[in-house]
């Protein structure tokens, strides 16, 4: 499950397998100017400061060029993360919109912290443990 982290606040958001960045970052509950949110208007582009992610639906050039392709501008409403990837937003903050929709992604970093630690002391995953009984 890929993570987003927020700089400078370090919020992290989990997001599912496959989901954009502006979809997961809408489901944890937060919000932030975008527009069209299907890729025509680049009004949800922010940095990407580390970690890396694809495009699976073409981007005009018009939208991203090829500089900004190049330089770590993520297109949040087409960008799937490969991976954990750090964010920061383009002259504005998050804003947390829907304090339940928090809550519940708080409890999915409290369970994948609680799964990490668990395979950090046995050394094997549940699957593994499974196998070997």
């Amino acid at each position: 499950m890929p993570t987003v982290t927020i700089h400078p606040t370090g919020e992290v958001i989990h997001l599912e397998p496959e989901e954009t960045v502006l979809s997961g970052l809408y489901r944890a509950g937060f919000a932030y100017t975008v527009g069209c949110r299907r890729g025509g208007c680049a009004i949800c582009k922010v940095d990407c400061r580390s970690g890396s992610f694809a495009y699976h639906h073409p981007i005009a050039d018009t939208v991203l060029s090829a500089d900004e392709r190049g330089d770590g501008t993520c297109l949040t409403c087409r960008a799937v993360p490969e991976g954990d990837i750090t964010i920061e937003l383009r002259g504005e903050e998050i804003r947390l919109v829907n304090r339940f929709l928090h809550q519940i992604n708080d409890r999915a970093r409290q369970r994948a912290a609680a799964h990490a630690a668990a395979i950090d002391a046995s050394g094997t995953t549940h699957k593994e443990q499974s196998w070997e009984s």
